[in-house]
């Protein structure tokens, strides 16, 4: 069967190219999707500063839903700073160090801020954290005094010199340089230990919400105890920390889980790849097993002569089905292993492109394992298996004499069971495409492509009944003393509805791909940009991104300005929300924003009930479409998990319309108070009375406090300000699109490749080239007219209703040239793979082409 299956294969070798190219694209897809996969689960950060550290004692960074995977919780969660005795008591810990970050940026000469390396926002330690780097050389002494403290190497200021800090949101102040810290991740300012706490608010006898309390902890053990904690007696003072915090809630780790415990908000990064690969899989999968299948009906179909005649020698049913799907698992694993290959590098790109647009940190590796492969390979395979037997079961069925006289021709009427699923899928993904109406949120816009492409599904299975029927009609209206070329055209698209149909249903799944994921994107932007434009009353926005935070006092200074009107602090953190859903606990996570009730002169969510005036204490405000969903109205309490894993019950005070814009939760400032990594506010939102003294007068505070930043509110025309996500989908439809493409141009060719016969035949009754080009062409044209028309039907139900649902109109946003642009590439790629195919038939003589069939 093999050694059969490898000379039909190379009999039939242009036509096997285009299931090889769907091959090899989908198994790159499918092998870059896995390997976003498996490095959300297993890959690892270094552990940078913590590099010296043999054990890292720290807080659960996740939340635990049951039954699902775990949620990254961004905000730092502290350990108590009593635990650090306990821990430094244990036998074979050598040092034990309570760390704690904090904001802290150095001030150069003209007063700017100059971000001391690595996060702004916890670049301030204590001197002993220095304890915990690897192979750290210090030229100078620790710092001692309250106003001394240490610089890494490449901060620039020399041991002596007098440096201006700005530590935790209070003004500068002078310190002299006592040391330079040289090791990989040293970056940062270094005070006096007790300064440090100070400063930080972690002091054992302070009153803030994190008094008493550090970061982590971490143990440096005995030489003796081995190369790190990882082996002998290190492994054995790890098991005795564990047993020390057992029912704390603390987790314990070495090795290369230190890096975990750097930053949690780094950490997030995976379950960040995990949604990606989730997301992006479902997509992946539809598109490359409807390529694969559908190249592989295009060849098998060709070959329904060779398998017609096999059956009637006495081969049986499961024979033929079984030399169909060795000869493409034949071609699938030539195709396969380059792939794959293609599938790693893709992978690597991609992970680039993340880190670029700052979604990922750039020191987060990817996880290179042979799973991705394995799975590619199973899915590859089993697709190939089943799209062959499938292509070839009705010839199989069918007795030897009505197979062969079957091979030449068409069946009469297509499958009435085929077209029934097809319309049945089609109506459908019409009926899915309401969700947008249902619910106004980016899971509910994304239902809008799947809808798409189910209905491109639906129209590839009822395509030969449809394309048949349009081309009985079109032949029916024809004029008498019509030309020969279009006569013969459409002849053939009545004659050959099921093979026209087969190449005009992946052209109008590539339309409908573009067309619904990329406007999706658009129009979620767009509806989101329209919420924040017109909730935000404030012309300007003030940061201090290189310090970590606002510093103190800045919202007293902005509101004495001349000429503003109101002004208000905001910060952004995220939230887990647990709920039930069909009486069964559920948990989302969800981005959340911390307002006061001063917010109400800056932004207007949108209130529909209640009033942001309420916002103090244990309370929220959220979205409508959350309250009608979650049954969170008015008066409802809600529970909530929030960014450092503290559980709070919160009281609903409003409900807004306006959740795009401003998420689905508002938090009052004392809910979140002691929540944060820095406890300091992101920006302030200033309002004023529009006129230039009032902007001079907010730039001129800007520039006479370091670190200060004033910018407008307005939304960036140019897209700057889209999330990075949105680029992201639009580089996933970029390389999907070119897939689609490829694939399609090397199933049309493959296709018109196989017609030389009929080629032949035609010139030998006395049809001239030059009309030969021109049915190919006419039919090339009914091709893409038809591709655009249905996938433009088919795209029209779900973007009419994603406009309705998010915009309030019966269209999409996005840009004007898109749909010229598709029309475009679809009228190229149907035209270049008709007329490349035929030319070079027309080159063969007659009756050789007629003999090589």
């Amino acid at each position: 069967m093999l050694h059969l299956a490898l000379r039909m294969a190379a009999h039939r070798i242009t036509a096997l190219l285009a299931v090889a190219c769907a091959v090899l694209g989908g198994a790159a897809l499918i092998t870059t999707t896995g390997v976003l996969a498996e490095s959300g689960l297993r890959s690892q950060l270094p552990p940078g500063r913590l590099g010296g550290a043999d054990v890292v004692v720290a807080a659960d960074q996740e939340f635990h839903p049951s039954g699902d995977l775990p949620v990254a919780l961004p905000e730092r969660a502290t350990v108590p700073g009593r635990l650090v005795e306990r821990l430094a008591a244990l036998p074979g810990v050598t040092d034990a160090v309570g760390d704690i970050g904090f904001p802290a940026a150095l001030a150069d000469g003209r007063g700017q801020a100059v971000p001391a390396g690595g996060d702004p926002r916890t670049a301030g330690h204590g001197w002993s954290s220095t304890k915990l780097l690897a192979d750290a050389r210090v030229t100078g002494r620790a710092p001692s005094g309250a106003h001394e403290v240490a610089v890494g190497a490449g901060a620039g200021p020399a041991v002596g010199e007098t440096v201006e800090v700005v530590a935790n949101g209070r003004p500068a102040v002078s310190y002299r340089v006592t040391a330079l810290v040289d090791a990989p991740d040293a970056d940062g300012v270094y005070f006096a230990d007790a300064t440090a706490a100070g400063l930080a608010g972690r002091d054992a006898g302070g009153t803030g919400p994190r008094a008493g309390t550090v970061d982590l902890v971490g143990l440096r053990v005995d030489e003796g105890a081995g190369d790190g904690a990882g082996s002998g007696a290190g492994e054995r003072v790890a098991d005795a920390v564990r047993a020390e915090v057992a029912g704390t809630g603390l987790k314990v780790v070495t090795g290369a889980d230190r890096g975990d415990a750097v930053a949690p908000g780094v950490g997030s990064a995976r379950s960040l790849l995990i949604l990606l690969a989730g997301s992006l899989g479902g997509i992946v999968l539809l598109i490359t097993g409807f390529v694969v299948a559908g190249a592989l009906g295009v060849t098998i179909a060709g070959q329904r002569r060779d398998l017609a005649l096999m059956r009637a020698v006495g081969a049986t049913p499961q024979q033929i089905r079984r030399l169909a799907a060795a000869q493409s698992t034949v071609v699938a694993a030539v195709a396969l292993m380059p792939g794959v290959a293609a599938g790693y590098l893709l992978a690597g790109r991609f992970r680039e492109l993340l880190a670029d647009r700052g979604v990922l940190p750039a020191e987060l590796p990817l996880t290179v394992g042979p799973l991705p492969a394995l799975a590619t390979l199973l899915l590859v395979v089993a697709a190939v298996q089943l799209s062959a037997r499938c292509a070839a079961w009705r010839t199989s069925r069918m007795p030897a004499t009505e197979a062969v006289a079957e091979s030449r021709s068409e069946p009469r009427t297509p499958s009435r069971t085929r077209t029934g699923a097809g319309l049945l899928l089609m109506l459908g993904a019409c009926a899915l495409s309401a969700v947008p109406l249902l619910s106004r949120t980016a899971l509910g816009a994304s239902v809008t492509s799947i809808a798409g492409i189910l209905a491109a599904i639906g129209l590839a299975m009822a395509g030969p009944a449809l394309v048949r029927s349009a081309g009985e009609a079109a032949v029916r209206r024809l004029r008498p003393g019509v030309a020969a070329p279009t006569w013969l055209a459409l002849a053939n698209v009545r004659a050959y509805a099921l093979r026209l149909s087969g190449v005009i249903s992946p052209l109008a799944m590539g339309v409908v791909f573009v067309l619904t994921y990329t406007l999706t994107q658009t129009t979620v932007l767009a509806a989101t940009s329209d919420d924040t434009r017109t909730g935000t009353l404030a012309q300007y926005e003030l940061t201090a991104p290189a310090l970590g935070g606002l510093p103190d006092g800045t919202l007293t200074a902005v509101r004495e300005v001349p000429g503003v009107r109101a002004a208000a602090a905001a910060q952004a953190t995220t939230v887990v929300w647990e709920y039930e859903e069909l009486g069964e606990p559920a948990a989302e996570s969800a981005p959340a924003t911390i307002l006061g009730p001063d917010a109400r002169d800056v932004v207007d969510l949108g209130v529909t009930d209640g009033g942001l005036d309420r916002l103090t204490g244990a309370t929220v405000a959220v979205s409508a479409e959350a309250a009608r969903t979650r049954g969170a109205g008015i008066g409802e309490r809600i529970r909530l998990v929030l960014g450092d894993g503290a559980r709070v019950d919160a009281r609903v005070v409003a409900v807004y319309d306006r959740g795009l814009g401003f998420g689905p939760v508002v938090l009052s400032r004392q809910l979140a108070a002691g929540h944060t990594t820095t406890g300091l506010d992101q920006r302030a939102l200033v309002r004023t009375d529009g006129t230039l003294a009032a902007q001079a007068g907010l730039s001129a505070l800007a520039a006479d406090r370091p670190g200060l930043a004033v910018a407008g509110t307005a939304p960036d025309a140019a897209g700057a300000d889209a999330p990075p996500e949105v680029w992201i989908n639009l580089a996933l439809v970029v390389v999907l699109l070119g897939y689609l493409l490829l694939s399609i141009a090397n199933k049309l060719v493959a296709a018109t490749a196989q017609r030389r016969t009929e080629i032949a035949a035609l010139r030998l009754v006395g049809t001239t080239p030059r009309q030969i080009l021109a049915m190919m062409r006419r039919e090339a044209a009914v091709v893409a007219a038809a591709a655009l028309a249905a996938g433009l039907a088919l795209s029209a139900v779900p973007l009419a209703l994603l406009g309705q649902g998010f915009l309030g109109r019966p269209w999409p946003a996005g840009p004007a040239w898109l749909l010229p642009a598709v029309a475009a590439t679809v009228v190229a790629t149907a035209y270049l793979t008709v007329e490349l195919p035929t030319r070079h038939a027309l080159r063969t003589p007659p009756a050789d082409g007629l003999r090589a069939a």
